[in-house]
């Protein structure tokens, strides 16, 4: 089977996961074995699409058939307790017969039990299961049928071999980062376990903003770089031997970090390349790509829905058909050529989906990730290695050791903050068609005027953002920033009112993507949306003027016990206490 059709044995697969209808998967598997015993890619792709389409159907249908009511028993957590929307802590979990869901506690005790815990353990639990709401797609791509609202935690039992080997690597990256400072702790632990549960928002939202996101998932260089600290005990070892030790490095690597959707895309490519060079076998990265994808999909359907396996695929898709092409052609000293073509292969693989999910491509994204990628690249290597060191030696030694992985740490983040607030506005759909109709005409020997026209055509679509950006100005009006949170901008002032339903990483995209860093003043309406770590993330992001809630402010606020006027611009703000809440009426006022 030749590479390109491969490749379409893979767009197959994701085909058939997207549809999710078909005959029974036995009908698929065998049209696979017989196109397999005679030859025909087409009819495997055929069978491959039949098959993904009845087990996605068949994964579907086992999401229904919860009944709600009491529940108590021990049920098996799937991954780490994350921070859940409205408070408390989240995970999933599997109960004793198989199925799925998501648990979810929000009373004190429960949480601080629930929180502790980490994948692969037992928990018993007693509390209510629940159904999952209408149109939580959410639920059903992660195969939940449904929830178990969470009453208190009783015992737990540390789980397998594997979860407490896996989960005494974590723990020991961990303590050896508490060397570090708070805010670079889980920068650290998203390099190396692709874990981002503690990132501050605020530095969330840098990385988002200058495209730096990928760093801080699992991907095949961590994989590459796993086995590369893993050489030279392998390297002892027999041929099958080491294939088998290799492969074995790979999955407990991925059992480290959580099987997430990039993690499994990494391994699945790493453990097919190691083989087939095992085996003799001659595979091109674009074949081991099309084949990751294609068991993949065979294994989980749903995966094609989910947007870390998509933003994955791409960026591979991406680097490995165009960066050695874009190397070749771009001039400079290969020093500099080389990871920038890899960069812009890696981006203009995710620039489609990027787009339309959120919106458009900032455009710092390219030389931010030269100026970042190298150093995420040394904080891998050196944090797995070293950070293990640093767990097990003990916090004196582990200051020494994390001296580097702080410094290079640092050098990220300010790189990210740099990507995030520079003035170069993103590129959305229309440029994004534009540079590559572009592109495409300047790979092929057309005439040189017409390649001259597509050339400024590309300059054009990537000059466009930062020149609208700098010459309009921010508008006056008011912009949504998510729910329960507004944006009103008058004569040069800026005022935010934000109630108990914002989520303060919709607010501060919205902010960023408004291209407003100063506000003169915040109002946080209820008490709900008065907390201090939504105060501080929010001074760290920008330059914040007065920040007005209800009854008892925390530090750097004020609050508010009778009706309040003030001015920021043209605009003017009426803020009245009602009942332990704040009522907010923002109007346009002559300009002073």
């Amino acid at each position: 089977m030749s590479d390109r059709m491969a490749v379409v044995v893979a767009l197959a697969a994701a085909s058939g996961a997207l549809l999710e209808r078909g005959p029974s998967p036995w009908v698929g598997v065998a049209l696979a074995v017989l196109a397999l015993a005679v030859h025909r890619p087409a009819a495997l792709a055929l069978a491959v699409l039949l098959l993904t389409g009845a087990l996605a159907a068949r994964a579907e249908a086992g999401l229904v058939g919860v009944v709600p009511g009491p529940f108590t028993g021990t049920v098996t957590l799937l991954g780490d307790p994350e921070p859940a929307l409205g408070g408390g802590v989240s995970v999933d979990v599997r109960l004793d017969g198989g199925r799925h869901l998501e648990a979810t506690a929000r009373a004190p005790a429960a949480v601080a039990a629930l929180a502790l815990r980490a994948a692969g353990q037992r928990v018993r639990v007693t509390g209510r299961l629940e159904r999952p709401p209408p149109g939580s797609d959410w639920l059903r791509r992660r195969h939940l049928a449904g929830r178990i609202a969470v009453d208190a935690v009783t015992a737990w039992s540390p789980g397998g071999i594997a979860a407490r080997a896996a989960n005494g690597v974590r723990a020991t990256l961990e303590r050896g980062a508490a060397a570090l400072p708070e805010r670079q702790r889980p920068l650290f632990l998203g390099f190396v376990l692709g874990d981002t549960r503690g990132q501050p928002v605020d530095v969330a939202d840098d990385f988002r903003g200058a495209g730096l996101s990928h760093l801080l998932a699992v991907s095949g260089e961590n994989v590459a770089f796993v086995l590369a600290l893993a050489g030279p005990l392998l390297r002892r070892l027999t041929l099958r031997p080491r294939l088998v030790a290799t492969l074995a490095v790979i999955g407990f690597f991925a059992l480290v970090t959580r099987f997430e959707p990039s993690v499994l895309r990494a391994s699945a490519m790493a453990a097919l390349a190691v083989t087939a060079s095992t085996l003799g076998r001659e595979a091109s990265r674009l074949r081991l790509l099309a084949l990751a994808v294609t068991g993949l999909l065979i294994a989980d359907p749903f995966l094609v829905r989910t947007t870390g396996f998509q933003l994955s695929v791409g960026a591979s898709a991406g680097i490995v058909v165009l960066a050695s092409r874009l190397s070749a052609r771009l001039p400079g000293p290969r020093w500099l050529v080389a990871p920038l073509a890899v960069t812009i292969a890696a981006q203009a693989g995710v620039a489609p989906l990027l787009a339309t999910a959120f919106g458009g491509v900032p455009l710092a994204t390219v030389p931010a990730n030269l100026l970042a990628a190298p150093a995420a690249g040394a904080v891998m290597v050196w944090g797995l290695g070293a950070g293990l060191v640093a767990g097990i030696a003990g916090a004196r030694a582990a200051a020494v050791l994390h001296w580097p992985t702080g410094v290079l740490v640092g050098w990220i983040g300010a790189v990210a903050h740099w990507g995030a607030t520079a003035p170069l506005g993103e590129l959305g759909l229309r440029g994004l068609v534009v540079i590559a109709a572009g592109a495409a005409v300047l790979a092929t020997p057309a005439p040189r005027l017409v390649r001259t026209a597509a050339g400024l055509a590309v300059a054009g679509a990537v000059a466009v953002p930062p020149v609208a950006l700098a010459l309009s100005g921010a508008p006056d009006g008011a912009v949504a920033l998510g729910p329960g949170a507004r944006l009103w901008r008058g004569g040069g002032g800026a005022v935010v009112v934000l109630d108990g339903r914002t989520r303060l990483d919709d607010v501060l995209q919205g902010l960023r993507q408004a291209g407003q860093r100063r506000i003169d003043v915040v109002v946080l309406r209820t008490a709900g949306a008065a907390r201090a770590d939504t105060v501080s993330a929010l001074r760290r992001w920008g330059e914040i003027g007065r920040v007005l809630v209800p009854l008892h402010g925390v530090d750097g606020t004020t609050a508010v016990s009778a009706p309040l006027e003030l001015r920021a611009g043209t605009l003017e703000v009426r803020v009245t206490p009602e009942s332990g809440r704040l009522t907010v009426e923002v109007g346009r006022g002559p300009p002073v």
